[in-house]
């Protein structure tokens, strides 16, 4: 049985307008969140997939995250597993941290070896989610 780990799906809708009743849709509209806006990793040998949706995060990945084995996958694993534990307590906490910033828990397994690409891309969201949101989940966050 396939085991999906949704790590983050966070869509902002944002409509900003003049006009108050008259507004519509058309067929030439871009959506809100583009492909470029998802990043996934699949793995069926390990079964798991992470789904990254945010926009601009695709962006500031290319621009801003340092290389891949900068960091070792210890040091990786190390930062995941307190800044997913404080995620996974703010999603409980919704009359205290924004239900909107903090939709779902992620399922991350300190037992499991997800590789480094999954642990690089869950770090780096992780980086740019609390350097945008101005949130602080735990320690050190690298400003980029």
């Amino acid at each position: 049985m396939k085991n999906n780990v949704y790590i983050i799906v966070i869509i902002f809708v944002s409509l900003f307008s003049c006009k108050t009743s008259n507004s519509s849709f058309t067929k030439t509209d871009k959506p809100i969140a583009t492909p470029n806006d998802t990043v996934r990793i699949a793995n069926d040998k390990l079964e798991y997939e992470v789904i990254i949706i945010d926009p601009g995060f695709s962006t500031w990945l290319a621009a801003n995250a340092l290389p891949r084995n900068y960091h070792s996958q210890s040091y990786l694993e190390s930062k995941n597993r307190i800044w997913v534990s404080e995620w996974n307590n703010r999603v409980l906490q919704p009359m205290r941290y924004s239900p909107n910033l903090y939709e779902m828990t992620i399922n991350y397994d300190s037992n499991v070896d997800y590789g480094y690409e999954v642990n690089y891309l869950i770090y780096n969201y992780m980086v740019y989610f609390q350097n945008t949101y101005k949130q602080k989940l735990f320690g050190y966050v690298p400003l980029r």
